[in-house]
Parts: structure tokens; sequence; C-alpha cells
């Protein structure tokens, strides 16, 4: 199974929180309440994503974190780049080959840059002005539909 990291969906959460209310400058407490993720981690990623140009951080009393430019414009890609680094589904094309006990007889190797590609360019393609719009209703299969007894 293919899956982001924790901190990587988490920071797509907190991106889509900052992003419902533009405006407004959230502290790391709201967002932990507003979103259900602890306070320490939350607080770790609006550093992660502000160092990444995602969010801009003012300090003082009216101080918090807001978007750094229109959510049209930051895609899922950016934030979870921001987190974890490259988007990449190996080791091999990450410079962690060390990591592969089959590096010296791996065909497939080559075969991984296109397949990234596909899969950064799928989640570049997803804004968060996207994620703020109600999700669309997941059609059942047509064998779940068939499995079904009609009285």
């Amino acid at each position: 199974m293919i899956r982001l990291t924790n901190l990587a969906d988490y920071a797509v959460v907190v991106m889509t929180a900052a992003a419902r209310d533009p405006q407004l400058r959230l502290s790391a407490a709201r967002i932990a309440d507003v979103t259900a993720i602890p306070a320490p981690t939350v607080a770790k990623l609006l550093g992660t994503l502000a160092r990444s140009g995602l969010l801009v951080a003012s300090r003082g009393v009216a101080g918090g974190f807001t978007l750094a430019r229109p959510a049209i414009e930051i895609s899922v890609a950016a934030i979870v780049e921001a987190v974890d680094g490259p988007i990449a589904l190996t080791n091999c094309l990450t410079g962690d080959s060390h990591d592969c006990a089959i590096e010296g007889h791996c065909t497939v190797r080559g075969h991984w840059a296109p397949i990234n590609r596909a899969v950064r360019a799928a989640l570049a393609a997803v804004t968060l002005a996207d994620l703020l719009r109600p999700a669309a209703p997941v059609p059942l299969a047509p064998a779940v539909i068939r499995s079904e007894v009609v009285a």
C-alpha cells in the first residue's frame, strides 16, 4: 500500500484549516482545536510550512499564521514535499539507494522515474482550493450494487 506519512497528511489538514479563512491569523492552539491534531505536532508543522514558504508567520499579540499565497496556487504536492521532501515511491531515486538490497541487480530502477512523475503530477493537480469544496460522493462499484438483495 502506498501511503502518505502522518505528518504529510496532517500538513494537508493544517493547510486546509488555514485556507478556510485566509484573512484570519491562526495560532497553533486554534488549529489544534479545529483539527484535533495534537498541538505540538501542529506547532512543528506550522514552522516547517512557514520555512517552506507556504505559510507566513506574524509575531505579537495579533500574530499567527496565514497562507503565503492564494489557496488556488498551493498544490497538495507542494505541501507533501514541504514535509516529506521529493515525492518518490522508492528509495533508489531519492539518493537512499544504499538501503536497497538488490541495487546492483535491479532492472526496474529506470522505470520508477516516470511513475514518480505521474504520482507527483496527480498531487500537483489538486489545490488547497479544491480541498475546500465538498467532496464528490464516491459511486458504488458495480459488484457492490449487484450483490444487494432486492426485496
